[in-house]
């Protein structure tokens, strides 16, 4: 009986401990590292959230930029600081979904991350150039089928998401084109514009001005859901009739070791602040769908992102020199 008392007692203490800590947090600024140059997509993202935090939790959440190797460097810069909830990685798929698969990383993010919440998804969309003849997902993938290595695709490079994504589409729809990889993603628009690469599956914040001006095609969006960007536009799962559903994703994570509590606390926040339609608003502006998760959901969603692509890696045996 008495045991029982005492485990009672170290439970309670532990619980009353752990509130303590997630009404004290934070009680100085938090720094969000975002392993990508300034205004890129991850970058705004996380500057959207890291505003309405700072409003909520009272205290400065201050975005240091630290680029290179794919999001990699600064990736691991967070998981090897320390576990205090001071520290917190704005991610994105393709240092944590991406790379391990393509390249191998210093970090394993699985293990070596603790999931806040996710911020948002980033919809692609397959694109060509006005003069392609057909009108529709249907039109386009018979063309292609009818055509095998006749046209080509563009991606910002091999590896990369866009490049993923088509691969994807290219299996599912039973079709074979030959890969044109770009350095980045404007100058892989660019040619599309000017026609010299036939279509790309890009992200709709990369597109959406040229589809509205006319100047690049559309078929439909990679997403299953239409695009609060580009509502007009079908899912392609719906206009050419396959399985196809994808999206790059932008978050918050924290080093391993991270109090819950303080994930628990931020992720509420988090969560509060994107049901908003003022968030909601302002993402879609920037071509992105607003979407939170609790820790424990999120972490799920990041084990069935790295299987996914390590699957489409395999299947279209893409290499990149390390």
């Amino acid at each position: 009986m008495k045991r029982l008392f005492v485990l009672f007692v170290l439970l309670a203490t532990t619980v009353l401990a752990g509130a303590a800590l997630a009404q004290a947090y934070p009680n100085r600024p938090v720094k969000v590292i975002v392993p990508w140059p300034p205004g890129q997509a991850t970058d705004i993202a996380a500057r959207v959230v890291a505003e309405r935090l700072q409003n909520t939790l009272g205290q400065p959440f201050i975005i240091e930029n630290k680029p290179g190797a794919g999001g990699s460097i600064g990736t691991d810069a967070v998981v090897k600081s320390a576990p205090d909830g001071y520290t917190i990685l704005a991610a994105s798929s393709g240092p944590v979904s991406i790379m391990p698969n393509l390249q191998g990383t210093p970090y394993d993010p699985l293990k070596d991350l603790a999931p806040v919440s996710l911020i948002c998804m980033t919809p692609f969309a397959l694109v060509t150039h006005p003069s392609f003849p057909a009108k529709n997902a249907r039109e386009f993938i018979a063309e292609l089928k009818a055509n095998p290595g006749k046209y080509t695709f563009a991606s910002s490079g091999t590896g990369a998401t866009a490049h993923l994504f088509a691969e994807l589409f290219n299996t599912l729809a039973g079709i074979e084109a030959r890969h044109v990889p770009y350095k980045g993603t404007a100058p892989a628009v660019t040619d599309l514009l000017n026609g010299n690469v036939t279509y790309a599956v890009e992200t709709v914040a990369a597109t959406q001005s040229h589809i509205k001006s006319g100047k690049l095609k559309s078929f439909g969006v990679s997403t299953k859901t239409r695009s609060g960007a580009m509502p007009e536009l079908p899912p392609l799962a719906e206009a050419a009739g396959l399985d196809y559903d994808a999206a790059a994703w932008i978050g918050y994570a924290a080093p391993p070791g991270t109090p819950r509590e303080v994930l628990m606390r931020v992720s509420g926040e988090m969560q509060k602040a994107l049901a908003t339609q003022e968030l909601k608003d302002r993402l879609i502006s920037l071509g992105l769908d607003a979407r939170s998760s609790t820790p424990d959901d999120m972490a799920a969603f990041m084990r069935r992102e790295q299987e996914r692509y390590g699957k489409i890696i395999r299947d279209a045996n893409i290499k990149v020199e390390k």
